[in-house]
């Protein structure tokens, strides 16, 4: 199992890393898929960026992570 994101990650390192979050960045109406910000941006600036909250973000894409570890 891959160690969890830290707050230096990037969403593209991220995405590369554990694919199962895309869907949540695109559920969350999220373009970082294929943006080339993406490789710049961690999940502070993203969630900044795109008006979400910080806190839901880090559990919505720990979420996807801990599901598709577990199957």
């Amino acid at each position: 199992m891959k160690p969890r994101f830290n707050d230096d990650a990037t969403m593209d390192a991220i995405m590369r890393s554990w694919p199962a979050t895309n869907r949540v960045i695109l559920q969350l109406g999220m373009l970082c898929v294929g943006c080339p910000i993406a490789s710049f941006h961690t999940i502070s600036d993203a969630a900044h960026e795109h008006g979400l909250s910080e806190e839901l973000l880090r559990s919505e894409l720990q979420a996807a992570i801990d599901r598709k570890d577990a199957n």
